[in-house]
């Protein structure tokens, strides 16, 4: 029964260290994100991109404009002008504005929404997919992408990151490299900071008590030290008579 106990303790680490580095495998051509949720300018820039380019065809339902609006140290009429361009109220949930009828006939289905995309793919996925569209005539929206290759959705920051296109690998179908054929409103490196921002943003939209957590985490900390200190004195307390 030992011996059963043991392999089947065993076979459960080894399929965990197996899950682990099938995971470490899967993510570890992509470049990181290097996104901080605490660093607020970065989430406002991050917010401002997404209501500009990607709120025409996803949601955040699971997020509020006046959620926003606290967390990221803006006033309701700064949100309102600024985040809100569907008449929604400050209130409200975020919904994209497409209708599901309409994205369900250009894009084949409707595009999901990303309240949860940094929690289901990583920061790192979804800043690499951001950096990695290319133009491709084949495709019916005219881009492709070399994280999710055959994607339905254009790049929505063509704009300012300028068209990429493809260097197949010796002639063949299998991409090796993008390069900028055509520069954008921004260099790579301010476009890079601008997709890190965005990357950010949802990051904090997939969990905005994180800011919370942390900012909790500090006084958590600072009373189980002081907890801690008065326990010891109680302790010297009551044995200081025992020999």
């Amino acid at each position: 029964m030992t011996k059963r106990y043991f392999s089947t303790i065993a076979l459960a680490l080894g399929l965990l260290v197996g899950s682990v580095s099938a995971m470490a495998a899967e993510e570890g051509g992509l470049p990181k994100a290097g996104t901080n949720v605490s660093d607020q300018a970065s989430l406002q820039r991050g917010a401002k991109l997404f209501f500009n380019y990607c709120v025409g065809c996803h949601s955040l339902k699971f997020m509020r404009y006046s959620r926003i609006g606290e967390d990221l140290g803006l006033s309701e009429d700064e949100v309102m002008k600024n985040l809100n361009f569907t008449g929604a109220n400050f209130g409200e949930t975020i919904e994209s504005h497409m209708p599901a009828a309409d994205a369900a006939k250009w894009f084949g289905k409707a595009p999901p929404d990303l309240s949860l995309e940094v929690r289901a793919k990583t920061a790192d996925w979804v800043y690499a997919y951001l950096n990695s569209f290319y133009l491709d005539a084949s495709r019916p929206v005219g881009w492709n992408n070399t994280i999710f290759p055959n994607a339905s959705m254009p790049n929505p920051l063509w704009e300012l990151q300028g068209v990429q296109t493809a260097v197949k690998k010796d002639g063949g179908e299998e991409v090796e490299k993008l390069e900028l054929s055509k520069p954008g409103k921004m260099t790579p490196a301010e476009f890079q900071q601008a997709t890190r921002d965005l990357t950010n943003f949802l990051e904090y939209a997939s969990e905005p008590a994180a800011l919370q957590r942390k900012h909790y985490g500090v006084w958590v900390l600072l009373f189980l030290a002081g907890f801690t200190f008065l326990a010891y004195l109680l302790k010297k307390e009551y044995w200081k008579d025992v020999h």
